[in-house]
């Protein structure tokens, strides 16, 4: 199954819930630590396809509080998991709390922000037991900010394209972003 027959298969499911559905399939995908669901291809594909149907505030509220909750597993899975990791190396990285306290919040907005691998971030920083408020915040707004550029371009780059193209323009934007975003 490919990643986007599974998105569209999540979709389906999730569908009859609309902003509820677009949340839960969000905090889905960045739950999923092993295989990552693009969610932001859903949000795009529905802010390009149904520009008036879907409120792109609304969307971004759904979609950005869902994949911050969702980022949270990684910092859990350190969190609970910091047993694994011994007493010296633990103590070997107490010091990166000390730089995280001055720019944390800063590199966990940018990580949220942009395709950065965040569980790389985010299971450290739930080892190092950094205050999960400090955590959630930067990646809340980071991740707000995200979801609400892709789908203000996907409802941006849909009108264009229908003003250029006529109806059928939409679908060549989907596929082709679609295939550029599962590429990057």
């Amino acid at each position: 199954m490919s990643l986007q027959e599974l998105v569209n298969a999540l979709w389906q499911l999730f569908a009859p819930y609309r902003y509820l559905g677009v949340f839960a399939i969000s905090l889905i995908g960045t739950a999923s630590i092993i295989i990552p669901i693009p969610y932001t291809i859903l949000i795009f594909n529905l802010s390009v396809k149904y520009p008036n149907e879907w409120d792109p505030i609304l969307l971004t509220i759904a979609g950005g509080a869902g994949s911050a909750i969702g980022e949270m597993s990684g910092y859990a899975l350190g969190y609970f998991g910091r047993r694994i990791v011994s007493q010296e190396r633990q103590r070997k990285m107490t010091y990166l709390v000390k730089i995280f306290d001055r720019y944390g919040p800063l590199a966990i907005f940018a990580f949220a922000l942009t395709p950065l691998p965040d569980d790389l971030l985010y299971i450290p920083l739930g080892i190092l037991k950094y205050k999960f408020y400090k955590a959630f915040i930067p990646t809340l707004i980071g991740k707000l900010l995200m979801i609400f550029i892709i789908a203000y371009f996907g409802r941006t780059a849909g009108q264009v394209i229908r003003l250029l193209f006529g109806e059928g323009g939409a679908e060549i934007v989907i596929a082709v972003t679609t295939i550029l975003l599962l590429i990057i």
